[in-house]
């Protein structure tokens, strides 16, 4: 039964990390939703929380949930800004999605340490350099 329902594979969607500045002209850290693919995304969701362990202490962010409607094809939004602070843990992003009548998701981590500029990019269609994940 279950191992016949086949998941829709999800291709041409990313999710990166970009330092750039912010409106008073800090530098700051955004995470970015990347749509590579033709097709429009529709009602988008990004559930996104950080989880690991620091000083041998278990810990875990609070969850947050971001609703984009909708996401043009060859297009990107900006999903929420995230603190150096939680760089030291693992930063999932659950994204899910509609195209037609048929749901997708997929689930991005950044592992722990992962978001420096050793592991730095060029992002497509953006134009900038950041960590990215396909």
């Amino acid at each position: 039964m279950r191992k016949d329902i086949v998941p829709p594979k999800v291709e041409g969607i990313a999710m990166a990390v970009v330092r750039e500045a912010d409106e008073e002209g800090a530098d700051a850290w955004y995470v970015y939703l990347i749509n590579r693919s033709d097709t429009a995304l529709e009602n988008v969701l990004v559930s996104s929380r950080g989880y690991g362990e620091l000083e041998g202490e278990a810990r875990k962010t609070s969850e947050m949930r971001h609703f984009l409607g909708k996401l043009g094809p060859k297009s990107w939004a900006r999903i929420e800004r995230i603190v150096e602070d939680v760089f030291a843990l693992s930063n999932q992003y659950w994204l899910s999605f509609y195209i037609g009548r048929e749901l997708h998701d997929k689930k991005y981590i950044f592992l722990a340490g992962s978001i420096e500029e050793g592991n730095f990019t060029n992002l497509p269609l953006m134009n900038k350099r950041g960590v990215m994940i396909e």
